[in-house]
């Protein structure tokens, strides 16, 4: 995620989102057209991604190494409909099942009280995974950075079925709200057991601009979730983008998507 400005209908103004997307100074064409076609290949959308980290960040808040990039997709094809609640082909596996959570790199007070509140978001909804916090090696480790052109970047579960282990936080949005780093470390931790963004099919929903974040549906997939609407849901916590204010708790929809999945 990082800081946008959208467009309204007769200039550009200052209004600061949170998106998932890139900044304007980083392109695609930094990147190989292999490497390019191996990312749409996987299923996800190559548009703003970029080099960071020893790999890639695609849809803004999605890190993809190149061990990732080498990976054979397998899973069949799938029709995908409009704006409506997705889950990845891979998921969290052996439940009922208890998820750690740890911070590390001088995690700041604001974040920690941020990675409680994701934690009791999800332990309220009493499903067949539980997150607890430890001191250090958690399962999915929420890891403090400085710089980098995102907010914050995870990943999806393996095809084992553990979650994804890394939540990588950039240190200088640690100022903002309270009920906006609970919201992103909540959004980032769903990725990590396997939920994409809800607006998947049309970004634009949610960050003023953009399209379909990849038509391809083999390797990591995009699954709608039965149950979940399939026009607009403006209050999902796995929309792309959000404002800077925003605070997001789990809508009736979120939790029909959570509930059918765990």
């Amino acid at each position: 995620m990082e800081l946008k400005r959208l467009l309204s209908i007769v200039a550009i103004v200052g209004l600061v989102v949170i998106s998932c997307e890139t900044d304007n100074s980083v392109t695609q064409n930094q990147i190989p057209d292999a490497t390019l076609f191996k990312i749409s290949s996987l299923g996800f959308g190559t548009q703003g991604a970029y080099r960071a980290d020893g790999g890639y960040i695609v849809e803004g808040d999605i890190f993809l190494s190149e061990g990732d990039l080498s990976s054979v997709p397998t899973s069949p094809r799938l029709i995908i409909a409009q704006v409506e609640q997705y889950n990845t082909f891979n998921l969290v596996t052996s439940l009922p099942r208890v998820i750690t959570v740890s911070g590390s790199g001088n995690v700041p007070a604001s974040v920690s009280s941020a990675i409680d509140g994701a934690i009791a978001r999800y332990n309220a909804e009493n499903l067949g995974l539980t997150f607890q916090r430890v001191s250090s090696s958690g399962d999915i480790n929420v890891k403090i950075v400085n710089g980098g052109s995102y907010i914050v970047s995870s990943g999806f579960p393996s095809s084992g079925g553990a979650p994804y282990g890394e939540v990588k936080f950039n240190k200088k949005y640690a100022t903002y709200s309270s009920g906006f780093l609970t919201t992103v470390l909540t959004h980032e931790m769903g990725h990590c057991i396997g939920f994409r963004h809800t607006d998947y099919m049309n970004r634009s929903y949610s960050c003023g601009t953009g399209g379909n974040e990849g038509q391809e549906t083999t390797g990591i997939g995009a699954v709608h979730i039965p149950g979940t609407p399939t026009g607009p849901d403006s209050g999902s916590w796995m929309l792309a983008c959000l404002s800077s204010t925003t605070n997001r708790p789990f809508n009736s929809n979120d939790k029909v998507a959570l509930n059918y999945l765990y």
